[in-house]
């Protein structure tokens, strides 16, 4: 990659950054769309197994219908769990892989930090971009056809600025309000399980007490929308995200305080300060991108 007219060395790989992320976001929107699917599926399968099962002998065309329509989606599901393979996983964390270390690039260079101190920064810059895209060229496909979104860079001049927009910003803006998103998700997944377990002892209770089979066929239903629906949550890591956001956004708010109490002293270098920061984004994104290849 090289410099084009007018647009800055910096500028070129920021809009390469966002042709990674779109990329690494497009697929991560097709594994979304698919696991989704997979649970409807199997909660449907269930469910109209035993409206079959309920209703063939009154109404066969009924019956037969709610029978193909359950082995349909039965047979729909292992196609779904194609595009949820290893690869598509690796490949969808590895290309925000890319991205985020294409950010930490060029906010590192807008610091101003070590490697970016010299008359050169500009061709280290362009060259730490080329290796990555060298390193990660079997991901190039995910990335044609997609056009940069026209953002302005970071207004990052100097360490001061790089900790107001990248540190202050990714506090506020991103880990803690991803950490509460995350905590309400597996809250209501909890909250679904509790309440179909107790629709379940209620369904069993009728069954037991009153001799009602259509209550009992429908117990079974229910324990499996209550797995699907646990091991879906289990899929999407929902616990999981919740801590490490929260772990992330309190070593980032320690480091601030460090920084602070620095300054008046000892003071961090600041290519320490900004390394140590990048640090901790990228052990998260590290160990997020292990944990879903480990599902």
């Amino acid at each position: 990659m090289s410099e084009l007219g007018s647009v800055s060395a910096e500028m070129a790989v920021w809009d390469e950054q966002s042709v990674w992320s779109q990329a690494a976001n497009n697929l991560k929107r097709k594994i979304g769309w698919a696991r989704a699917a997979s649970l409807l599926l199997g909660i449907a399968a269930a469910a109209l197994g035993t409206v079959a099962a309920q209703t063939m002998n009154w109404n066969e065309t009924v019956g037969k219908s709610a029978a193909f329509a359950s082995a349909l989606a039965a047979g729909l599901i292992p196609l779904l769990a194609g595009r949820l393979g290893a690869t598509t996983i690796e490949n969808w964390t590895r290309l925000r892989s890319v991205s985020e270390a294409m950010k930490h690039e060029v906010y590192a260079f807008l610091a101003g930090v070590t490697p970016y101190r010299t008359q050169e920064a500009r061709s280290a810059l362009t060259g730490k971009i080329d290796q990555l895209k060298a390193d990660s060229s079997d991901l190039l496909p995910h990335t044609t056809g997609i056009t940069p979104v026209r953002r302005e860079l970071p207004a990052v001049t100097d360490i001061a600025s790089y900790t107001e927009i990248r540190v202050k910003g990714q506090i506020s803006g991103y880990y803690r309000p991803k950490a509460e998103w995350m905590g309400r998700r597996a809250a209501t997944a909890r909250r679904v399980q509790l309440a179909l377990g107790a629709l379940g002892a209620l369904l069993g209770a009728l069954a037991g007490a009153f001799g009602l089979q259509h209550a009992a066929a429908w117990v079974a239903v229910v324990a499996t929308v209550g797995t699907a629906i646990s091991v879906h949550a289990l899929a999407a890591k929902y616990d999981y995200q919740h801590i490490e956001f929260t772990r992330t956004a309190a070593e980032l708010q320690r480091l601030l305080g460090q920084r602070r109490l620095a300054s008046e002293g000892d003071p961090l270098s600041e290519d320490d300060f900004v390394n140590q920061c990048e640090q901790v984004i990228s052990i998260l994104n590290d160990a997020w991108m292990a944990k879903w290849n480990t599902q």
